[in-house]
């Protein structure tokens, strides 16, 4: 949104110390969101959107108390997210209970009613805690 305040800017003061600290600590989170790309590529791009937003919003609500959220969260505008493909659903669901065995933080979206489990999102994690378990899926396109 160029030229608009952001909506996160009472978030952090930024030139504070506070703001600083919560920039930084910030700056080393990610979110990571995984997507199906058999339905990227099968349904419209706003219904794919959508459940990533889903998947995303999801995790950081279930997980909204650990502090690398409350830290992602007060980051504001300063928030990274990667979002990545897993080619089907067979990826997608060997992604989470691999996540689930090494106790990762996440929660799988499934699109109701169909119940196709479409996209999962992690909570936000320093980057080298989780990048080791999704480093053969590749970026969006």
């Amino acid at each position: 949104m160029r030229g608009h305040a952001s909506p996160y800017s009472s978030m952090a003061a930024s030139g504070t110390a506070a703001g600083a600290a919560t920039a930084t600590a910030a700056a080393a989170l990610v979110q990571y969101v995984v997507l199906r790309g058999d339905l990227a590529r099968s349904w419209s791009l706003g219904a794919v959107v959508a459940q990533g937003c889903h998947a995303a919003l999801a995790a950081a609500h279930a997980h909204w108390q650990h502090p690398d959220t409350r830290a992602y969260l007060s980051a504001g505008g300063a928030m990274r997210t990667v979002v990545l493909e897993a080619p089907d659903e067979a990826a997608l669901t060997a992604l989470a209970q691999t996540l689930q065995q090494h106790s990762i933080d996440h929660e799988v979206w499934t699109e109701q009613p169909e119940n196709v489990p479409s996209c999962l999102a992690l909570r936000p994690y320093p980057k080298d805690q989780v990048h080791p378990h999704l480093k053969k899926f590749k970026l969006l396109k």
